[in-house]
């Protein structure tokens, strides 16, 4: 096996091996000098010393232009080792880059770190390799605005981007919760709107300056990556108008918030001050980056100023609009109209789409593949970013890589014709929970699926193939010094119910290859000392199983953590008289499942509901004697998910009307941030019941000074325990 990732389009392994030394000669000419330059300043840092210049034939390592090999395009190469030589041939230079990129990965990992004792050479495997990529566009985003990132991070990711084939940087500079480009002409962008105050009442912030961006782009060039700039608008724009609140439907005033959410406080749009402001800043920002596309946002843009806005209303009726959507297209056609005047082209996150797409705007779907295969079906450009597939800020348990490597970037309703819109993909990776320090193990080993399905796209074979290529990798990510994280959660936790006998059987399962596993039942840490899993066991009672994957003596990944509760209504109905209609269809039986969710509202256990009061009714078959109720409520005021008011129970005799039995409030800030779980616990005299009536008052919209203010809440309802 050559593991190389992403997998080449052909490749064939030939007897014997070349060995580098200090006599080997590197032969290039004017025009290859560019990537000589950069191979030469590869084997500077990491084995501290460069190749002589020479001509090809024994012991040489030569770079080529080479026009017939147009086929392969620009990005392609071919790769020639034997035993007496290397040859990297393409038709353009970067081909010839890509080319070094695989080039490195056939070294020996120690090369990467300068451990290598390269003093009598290092063999290459001789092989013959046709390659080129499948997309275009094959990129990674990087939120820089939730948490700042310095620009040597920057420049690393840049780096490993490049050695894994990646083209395009997406760096996302403006946001709510920060503004992190220097703009010269409106200096309060970064003295105001680069800074917020956390709860615990620290300072968090940081911008780049022009003078660094400048470096970042050269940087990026000499790799063969463009950087593509976003900069939020209409939406997303907080920051900017606490510096600048005249640029607002209100006039503010309005402070960075600290709070991940969708601020209803945008650009106004019937304001021509707005319009000349963001001209002005995008002037700046042409300066900087020469991609050709400029990312203007476009996502999450509330309409609610809009509508109560003068200016904005007056807008509408002198441009002829039919609403707030229209005006927000005019809001982006106007941008991308400025922009092609500079020769430039807009992308913007697929909510574009509402009200009229801008006529040469690309667009990037990331709430699902709808917004893509609507633009591509109107013959516009599309990258894919669907966030159920390439999203790293979500947890392995729900992205694992195995479903990363499954992610196809044409959906399979586009014709041949409509398909070839789709430039390729990006990865993203948000930072709202996600600080410099961890981006490393969000990213990887993810990126390394997400470069397969991007380069090789259809040829990347199957996932054990790829991983076993990605298994060879780890010891070179090590050198690299990435922190990965796991390839999924390490442990499953499966707990199946078993009602004859009244008991749980739970079994534990790794996720990769090599792990051991370690548990405990009462939710102690798990260690070498605890139990090691050998078979699947029972639970007779109330538990906390917590499992620990060990890789080699060491702790590996977080551990896994599922409650397992055993009670009198387990995996019973429950009937849901309001809301009328549960949102997931899956949720009302999570009620009484015996798993209990944990502070993530995705994990598959919470149930949601939306707009009236909770009421859920149990009814016993037989009248059965109770004392207590509880049931958990999550809050996470950032995904507009609130705790209940109050809770109340009644029980039923037979025969009888229901009968209010308790009441219980809680003491939790209406806008604690969470997350964060509260439990509301009834006790009552002993009573024979036939049914019990649970209701919980919610509080239905997001309430004042919270960025959704107006908008419907969620209650998320887990396990409603009886005893």
């Amino acid at each position: 096996m050559i593991p190389i990732i992403p997998k080449p389009s052909q490749i064939e392994k030939q007897d014997g091996s070349f060995r580098f030394t200090l006599q080997t000669v590197l032969d290039f000419s004017e025009r290859e000098a560019p990537v000589a330059s950069f191979f030469q300043s590869l084997l500077q840092e990491k084995v501290g010393f460069q190749l002589k210049k020479g001509k090809s034939g024994e012991n040489a390592l030569s770079f080529h232009l080479n026009e017939t090999l147009s086929h392969l395009g620009k990005e392609g190469y071919r790769l020639r080792v034997l035993p007496e030589a290397i040859q990297i041939e393409a038709s353009a230079l970067a081909g010839l880059f890509y080319g070094i990129q695989t080039l490195r990965q056939l070294f020996p990992p120690e090369f990467e770190d300068g451990t290598l004792a390269w003093k009598s050479g290092w063999e290459v495997p001789a092989v013959t390799i046709e390659d080129k990529p499948q997309f275009p566009w094959r990129g990674l985003l990087l939120d820089c605005c939730r948490h700042f990132m310095s620009v040597d991070f920057v420049k690393r990711v840049i780096d490993l981007l490049a050695f894994y084939k990646l083209n395009r940087f997406h760096w996302h500079l403006t946001e709510d919760q920060g503004w992190r480009i220097e703009i010269k002409k409106y200096p309060k962008l970064t003295e105001i709107g680069a800074w917020r105050r956390e709860p615990d009442g620290s300072v968090h912030g940081g911008f780049y300056t022009q003078e660094e961006i400048r470096e970042v782009v050269v940087y990026a060039q000499e790799r063969f990556v463009t950087v593509v700039p976003e900069i939020e608008m209409p939406g997303h724009s907080r920051a900017a108008l606490a510096a600048y609140p005249e640029l607002s439907c209100t006039g503010g005033p309005f402070e960075v918030p600290n709070q991940w959410s969708i601020y209803k406080d945008i650009y106004c749009a019937g304001n021509e001050e707005t319009f000349r402001f963001l001209e002005d800043v995008l002037a700046e920002v042409l300066a900087l980056f020469p991609s050709r596309y400029i990312h203007i946002g476009g996502d999450e843009a509330p309409k609610d100023r809009w509508k109560a806005c003068p200016l904005c209303q007056k807008r509408i009726q002198t441009e002829g609009l039919k609403d707030e959507h229209e005006l927000q297209s005019y809001f982006i056609k106007r941008m991308e109209k400025f922009l092609n005047a500079q020769g430039r082209q807009i992308i913007g996150w697929d909510e574009i789409l509402e009200g009229g797409l801008a006529p040469g705007a690309t667009v990037q779907s990331w709430r699902g593949e709808e917004g893509g295969v609507t633009a591509a079906k109107a013959r516009h450009d599309v990258v894919m970013s669907p966030h159920q597939f390439v999203y790293f800020d979500h947890p392995v348990q729900f992205k694992s890589l195995k479903r990363v490597f499954d992610f196809r970037p044409v959906p399979a309703e586009l014709s041949p014709e409509e398909g070839c819109h789709v430039l390729g993909s990006e990865s993203c990776m948000w930072t709202e929970y996600v600080p410099q320090e961890k981006v490393d193990t969000m990213v990887f080993p993810r990126l390394l699926a997400f470069t397969e399905v991007v380069w090789a796209g259809d040829d990347r074979g199957d996932f054990s193939e790829f991983w076993q290529r990605t298994l060879v990798h780890y010891p070179r990510l090590e050198k690299l010094g990435v922190k990965r994280g796991p390839e999924a959660q390490p442990v499953a936790v499966q707990a199946r119910f078993l009602p004859n006998e009244k008991r749980f059987e739970i079994s534990l399962k790794a996720t990769e290859s090599g792990l051991e596993i370690f548990y405990t039942t009462d939710g102690s840490d798990t260690g070498k000392n605890t139990i090691r899993y050998e078979a699947p066991f029972f639970l007779e009672q109330t538990a906390v199983v917590k499992a620990q994957a060990f890789r080699d003596g060491s702790a590996y990944g977080a551990p896994t953590v599922q409650s397992v509760v055993l009670h009198k209504v387990l995996r019973k109905s429950v009937q849901v008289i309001s809301p009328k209609k549960e949102v997931n269809c899956e949720g009302v039986s999570r009620l009484t499942d015996g798993l209990l969710g944990s502070l993530e509202s995705n994990d598959g256990h919470w149930a949601p509901f939306q707009g009236e009061d909770f009421v859920g009714v149990l009814t016993f078959e037989e009248p059965t004697l109770v004392q207590k109720v509880r049931v958990r409520f999550l809050q996470n005021t950032s995904r507009r998910i609130f705790l209940p008011e109050k809770v109340t129970v009644f029980l039923r005799e037979k025969g009888k009307d229901f009968v209010p039995v308790g009441e219980v409030g809680h003491s939790i800030p209406l806008l604690a941030r969470g997350p964060l779980i509260q439990e509301f616990e009834i006790s009552f005299a002993p009573k024979s019941a036939s049914a019990i009536r649970l209701e919980a008052k919610v509080i239905g919209i997001c309430p004042a000074k919270h960025p959704g203010e107006g908008e419907p809440a969620w209650l998320f309802a887990d396990e409603i325990v009886v005893e």
